[in-house]
């Protein structure tokens, strides 16, 4: 007997359950996409891992930049304290008194020497002085004491600053205390409570 013969008659005596053991090749996914699919969500998982991680970066850089311009917060609100007292020094002395007594001049100009002083000192460091005297009202930075109708400026004009305010930066630590312009027949709502957002964390 040939051997083609040999070998198709053993091909025709395997076992059927022999041949069901046999491994069979998958139609749908060839060996080597296996590997790329891992491969791929690996990526993914590294690129949201990175977004993740500079994400927190950046909020760090944020918080360590705001904890710098804004330390000073609780100084400056005590420094306030004192440049109004020095304010209301100036203010109560009586203008006769001012020019007939040359040694009251003398105290006089030293006190404001310190005021602009203590001014510059404010504005070095970035704390603005808010004195909106003659400005329309602004609920962000100013607080409505009280409202004066009759006064022939337009509803909302600030005729009074009764307390400077103050900001550091973008961010208010003192709204303007002041009283407003209001029309006679005016029927909206009076805004004698609002006030900027002071910051009270820092």
């Amino acid at each position: 007997m040939s051997n083609e013969a040999k070998k198709e008659e053993n091909a025709n005596d395997m076992n059927p359950e022999s041949a069901a053991e046999m491994p069979q090749a998958s139609a749908s996914q060839t060996p080597a996409e296996a590997p790329q699919d891992d491969v791929q969500k690996m990526r993914e998982q590294m690129l949201r891992a990175m977004a993740e991680a500079e994400n927190t970066r950046k909020r760090m850089d944020r918080e360590r930049d705001d904890i710098r311009k804004y330390a000073i917060v609780p100084f400056a609100r005590d420094m306030l304290a004192v440049s109004d007292n020095l304010h209301r020094a100036l203010e109560a002395v009586p203008a006769e008194l001012r020019d007939s007594d040359p040694r009251v001049q003398s105290l006089l100009q030293g006190l404001q020497a310190v005021e602009n002083e203590l001014q510059k000192i404010f504005e070095r460091h970035k704390i603005k002085r808010l004195y909106p005297l003659g400005e329309m009202f602004d609920p962000n930075q100013h607080e409505v004491m009280f409202e004066t109708p009759g006064t022939g400026k337009p509803s909302g004009t600030v005729t009074l600053v009764v307390e400077a305010g103050y900001m550091l930066f973008d961010r208010l630590i003192r709204p303007a205390r002041v009283g407003i312009a209001k029309d006679a027949d005016s029927s909206g709502p009076s805004p004698a409570h609002s006030g900027g957002t002071v910051d009270t964390q820092a």
